[in-house]
């Protein structure tokens, strides 16, 4: 039962994602993002719950449960050893883009993924632009590991002899786990494009908007475009870089994308606290600095910790 189920873990919330994912609408103005077609007042988005970007992270995470289970279901060690290695790699980076989400939170002051868009009414208020586009490359880097896309690709392992996770799969079953991948590129993009780069909102030249003639499906026609372009990313990455080792892929997780994550998120929340109490100039300085002095310990302590273990791995393999 496990076996037959683990597939439809993986495929079901690549597509959930799209029912909190805007996909169209007037946010300009500080409007609501609500549209009039055929005499009725709607959304073009089928849920907006206030925690929507929670359920977004929660369908992330039930993927991982999808590749860990049909490696133990398998029966066999080699597909168990894949699904061990995919959910190390997409747990890991996980946190990474959780941390960057946050900066993207805080920015908006909430949740909903509606609100979100309403937040960036123009450019300038563009998540991308006003959290410092640290948190959007975080976002990308992560989000494209968590994806398993190149140069992360190393989940399906096709450089071995052995396939990964999927190994005992074949005909529906292995077709619903390259589904769900393929398809968790556009959602994802989707959510990337909601988040950092405004949603359906225009692309404004002045007061022109190049969709203007579309009416009410203006909104969604942006959405689309960005979209597009993200997917032409991916495309350029798997043409260009090459692939990473897996002890390279670990170490950028854990010890850049997290740290630079994380302290991104410190520095800002810091600058807000200043903004809203008014601080003094040194006082605002200081505080910057505690912030990255803390970071900085931080990041060393961790450092410390990762070589102590290394060194003592390779104690013991000497010794055997």
């Amino acid at each position: 039962m496990v076996f037959k189920l683990a597939p439809f873990l993986a495929f079901v919330p690549a597509f959930l994602i799209w029912s909190v994912i805007p996909l169209g609408g007037d946010f300009t103005d500080g409007r609501d993002g609500t549209v009039e077609w055929f005499g009725q007042v709607t959304r073009v988005q089928l849920a907006d719950p206030p925690v929507g970007v929670l359920l977004v992270l929660a369908l992330s995470s039930i993927a991982v449960y999808g590749v860990m289970l049909a490696g133990w279901s398998s029966g066999s060690k080699y597909p168990l050893l894949g699904s061990v290695r995919a959910s190390a790699q997409m747990i890991s980076y996980e946190a990474a883009l959780g941390l960057s989400l946050a900066t993207v939170l805080m920015a908006a002051g909430t949740l909903s993924t509606s609100g979100i868009v309403m937040s960036q009414d123009r450019l300038t208020d563009w998540h991308l632009l006003s959290t410092g586009v640290v948190p959007f490359v975080v976002f990308l880097i992560a989000m494209t590991a968590e994806l398993n896309r190149p140069p992360f690709d190393l989940v399906e392992a096709e450089q071995e002899i052995v396939g990964g996770f999927h190994t005992e799969y074949s005909s529906i079953r292995f077709a619903l786990f390259f589904l769900a991948e393929f398809m968790n590129v556009i959602s994802m993009s989707a959510l990337l494009v909601t988040l950092f780069l405004g949603g359906p909102q225009p692309l404004l030249i002045g007061s022109f908007d190049l969709f203007a003639v579309l009416g009410p499906f203006g909104g969604t026609a942006w959405l689309l475009l960005k979209v597009f372009l993200f997917l032409y990313v991916y495309v350029w990455f798997r043409a260009t870089l090459p692939r990473l080792r897996y002890d390279q892929l670990m170490d950028l997780g854990w010890k850049v994308l997290i740290p630079v994550a994380l302290g991104w998120f410190l520095l800002l929340a810091a600058l807000q606290l200043g903004r809203d109490n008014d601080l003094s100039q040194t006082n605002y300085v200081a505080l910057v600095v505690v912030c990255l002095v803390v970071l900085g310990l931080g990041y060393l302590l961790f450092s410390a910790a990762i070589a102590v273990a290394r060194r003592n791995r390779d104690r013991e393999g000497a010794a055997y």
